[in-house]
């Protein structure tokens, strides 16, 4: 049936779709966060009983910005693509909560992990073309509170790269071995914690990342390329910062935590401004040269 046809015998059905259409984005970012509701609350008890650290607020408040700050931009009719996305991924976010028939239910920050997926395209599909997606989908990853799951999969591994990397770099001025995330540094054992696994400093630097591509203007696929940058200042900063600490201990000169602490904040801020750097201060140093008469974009 053609829409004209369908117009003569189904009028109220045609005025139900211009409604629809014209359906402010606020409304259907308003329906779908009520839909996710469940999944935001398990977030919330999750922070509120300490389970984790509550660094994910920082996302959700970049997140709230951006659409704040783009809101007089926001499309009047979505970009279907991530409209069907963002659909698609509500109803899988609350399928993995509940299961359904046979399928079991997943782990909480699993279907929550579907939700704040979701919850990017909705955005998305409503954001100027001029956002890049990457960053925004990131941003929505970084809102989960996935530090201790992070620390207690990824923490050891991380720390056993960092004792590895630092008996390397020690080894110019002390005898080290290492066993396990322990070093034994001129007869004295020192031991690479938790703390420093970088799993913080990777979660700042990717959160960096993320903001000052959106602040840039940076496209997505220059966005993508750049992250694996990211991740080496991170590993490198976490390096360098515990060399110099196991360092200062082996030579029987400990710091006092407050010159341990301002320290790991010297280098956090170093590692960050120069994730920045990547992502905003080279994002148009790019030049334009005409090459038979057609223009060229040689910025990495």
């Amino acid at each position: 049936m053609s829409l004209a046809a369908l117009a003569q015998t189904h009028p109220r059905v045609i005025d139900w779709g211009i409604r629809l259409d014209r359906a402010p984005a606020t409304a259907w970012l308003a329906l779908q966060a009520v839909a996710l509701a469940p999944h935001a609350l398990w977030m919330a008890r999750r922070l509120h009983d300490g389970s984790d650290d509550p660094l994910g607020l920082l996302a959700l408040a970049a997140l709230a910005v951006l659409v704040w700050r783009a809101r007089r931009e926001l499309r009047p009719a979505p970009r279907l693509g991530w409209l069907a996305l963002a659909t698609a991924g509500t109803l899988a976010a609350a399928v993995l909560r509940t299961g359904v028939g046979p399928l079991p239910a997943l782990p909480p920050l699993a279907a929550a992990l579907a939700a704040v997926l979701a919850l990017a395209c909705g955005l998305l599909a409503f954001l100027p073309r001029r956002i890049a997606g990457p960053p925004v989908v990131l941003l929505a990853m970084l809102a989960l509170p996935l530090l201790s799951s992070l620390q207690f999969y990824a923490g050891y591994p991380l720390r056993v790269v960092t004792a590895e990397a630092s008996r390397w770099l020690l080894m110019a001025g002390f005898s080290v071995a290492r066993e396990g995330s322990s070093l034994l540094v001129d007869g004295q054992l020192v031991i690479v914690d938790a703390p420093c696994s970088g799993v913080q400093m990777a979660w700042l630097g990717y959160f960096t990342a993320c903001v000052a591509g959106l602040g840039s203007g940076l496209e997505g696929r220059r966005f993508l390329a750049r992250l694996p940058a990211v991740g080496l200042l991170v590993l490198v900063g976490n390096i360098l910062r515990n060399s110099v600490l196991v360092a200062l201990e082996a030579a029987g000169r400990v710091p006092p935590p407050w010159l341990h602490d301002a320290f790991g904040l010297m280098v956090l801020a170093l590692v960050c401004g120069g994730i920045a750097w990547v992502m905003a201060g080279r994002a148009n140093s790019g030049s334009i040269t005409s090459v038979g008469g057609r223009h060229v974009d040689t910025a990495l």
